[in-house]
């Protein structure tokens, strides 16, 4: 359910790339480091804006569609070859994402589907481990080049037709229903105050 918001990391990354941070006046031992550190703070950032969005959510549901409003916001700009040059690059990096990953949002995605289910918006025969394991596989499938190549693929609209498609996966009649008259009756721009 939850991707980090790249915004701010990818505008670090690019100052990395072009080589901006070359002086021997900074604080950092080495680029590795800088992405690092720039990497766990903004991953804690996120923590706080979907802990918020979380906290200002009516039910599961609620909850889905104000994520989906911060993914369209997250994902306009960002190049999606960021997680595999993350990879190659910068493994300190890497391991901090991914223990964000396998700890944070995998555990968002389980909580929010055993709250949708308890709600009866979710189908309860619904494994959330195997939901959240799959969510968080297909997230990263998005970014990869050879499967979405970006001449062919808007990278924005791979991620947001991934998103609906697990999330109508999850829906019950009843929750289908009230996720539809989400999407009708709310305004993105209100949803998600740009400055948690």
């Amino acid at each position: 359910l939850v991707v980090f918001n790249f915004n701010f990391f990818h505008f670090v990354y690019t100052l990395i790339r072009v080589n901006l941070f070359q002086d021997e006046t900074h604080y950092f031992a080495d680029k590795d480091d800088l992405v690092t550190v720039m990497a766990r703070e903004h991953m804690e950032h996120d923590k706080v804006e979907y802990e918020q969005l979380r906290k200002d959510s009516k039910n599961a549901i609620d909850e889905l569609v104000k994520i989906s409003v911060c993914l369209r916001r997250d994902m306009q700009d960002m190049n999606p070859s960021l997680l595999f040059d993350l990879q190659k690059f910068h493994p300190k990096a890497w391991s901090v994402w991914l223990d964000h990953k396998n700890n944070y949002i995998r555990n968002s995605i389980m909580r929010n589907i055993a709250q949708g289910i308890e709600e009866g918006f979710f189908r309860p025969e619904i494994n959330a481990k195997v939901m959240a394991a799959t969510r968080l596989e297909i997230i990263q499938l998005g970014f990869d080049n050879q499967v979405f190549p970006p001449e062919q693929f808007n990278f924005a609209e791979v991620q947001m037709q991934i998103f609906e498609h697990f999330i109508y996966g999850l829906l019950t009649d009843k929750g289908r229903k009230v996720y539809e008259k989400y999407k009708q009756q709310t305004n993105p721009i209100e949803l998600i105050p740009q400055s948690i």
